[in-house]
């Protein structure tokens, strides 16, 4: 009895989705489907990649340095073993696009998860205390507000190799990412709840939780919490893109993954180096699949938002 009953609630709730605004909204535009499709296939392709990718990139027993430079296979000069062709050391420019697209996506959606815990947490105890602890919260987010995100990235990883122990850095460089690009962002998701959290800490039903003795920390993240995640996933969506793209400026200007873990805008800036010389494909594709993942991931976000705001139904 039990087992058909949470069966039949699940699919009371699948099929009250597939009944829901939200869900119309979406098959309803082409866009947006293809962008969930191309994100879905990116993240499975980047989960899947020793089961996906023609070969293995990284396996120097697999590597031949005689298909170096080996341009796409649709060129004269191509190779069908090798579809998007190989860069300087032989390596398959597919495989590599995707092997680096599954770091860009953990370093993004690791960094936006910890920038959204922080900035959540700060934006409810500034909204909701009020006073000095509000505005001291407040001003140290103006402060960072004043500082790009790329300098904030790149000042926690000067110090990060100026405090590890000489070596040590790149087996600890991607939580020094991470922790540098979630740094960066967790301001915006503060300031997005606090003002929520102000509108909402004034309401009845936060009232009577404090009249029947609820403590704070609890009225906090158990009765707002919930009434001000819509406007934290929409930015959570947008900030995922903005994430893996200062991922890759980092890892493009060489203070991001080392290069045996490379990540796309690694790949970028491998390819660089050649693009003068004819090699244009070993940067050019790289580059391609990041624009289109982030493309992708921002057009989801754009609509979510579209979705997510009563005013537009």
């Amino acid at each position: 009895m039990a087992g058909e009953q949470a069966g039949g609630n699940a699919g009371g709730a699948l099929h009250r989705f597939f009944d829901s605004d939200i869900f119309h909204s979406f098959k309803g535009s082409p866009v947006v489907v293809i962008a969930a499709v191309l994100t879905v296939a990116c993240i499975l392709a980047a989960t899947f990649a020793p089961w996906v990718a023609p070969h293995n990139p990284f396996d120097l027993r697999t590597l031949n340095l005689l298909d170096a430079f080996t341009p796409p296979s649709w060129t004269e000069r191509g190779n069908p073993a090798y579809l998007l062709g190989t860069d300087d050391q032989g390596r398959d420019v597919l495989s590599t696009i995707i092997y680096g697209s599954r770091m860009s996506l953990v370093v993004g959606l690791l960094a936006t998860i910890l920038a959204m815990i922080v900035g959540v947490t700060l934006g409810l105890v500034s909204g909701y205390a009020g006073g000095r602890i509000d505005a001291f919260i407040m001003r140290v987010a103006d402060i960072q507000l004043s500082f790009p995100a790329i300098l904030i990235a790149l000042l926690i990883d000067g110090v990060a190799r100026a405090v590890l122990p000489k070596g040590s850095h790149d087996e600890v460089v991607v939580y020094v990412l991470i922790l540098a690009i979630a740094a960066s962002g967790w301001v915006g998701y503060a300031r997005t709840v606090r003002g929520s959290t102000l509108v909402e800490r004034n309401k009845e039903y936060v009232q009577a939780a404090r009249v029947i003795g609820r403590h704070p920390v609890a009225i906090m993240f158990s009765h707002v919490l919930p009434n001000v995640l819509g406007p934290v996933l929409v930015l959570a969506t947008l900030q995922v893109g903005a994430a893996i793209i200062t991922e890759s400026s980092l890892s493009f200007l060489g203070v991001g993954v080392p290069p045996t873990q490379p990540s796309l805008g690694t790949l970028i800036r491998v390819g660089n180096d050649f693009l003068f010389s004819g090699e244009w494909w070993i940067t050019v594709f790289p580059g391609f699949a990041l624009v289109l993942l982030v493309l992708a991931i921002n057009v989801l976000g754009d609509w979510l938002r579209d979705a997510l705001n009563p005013k537009l139904r």
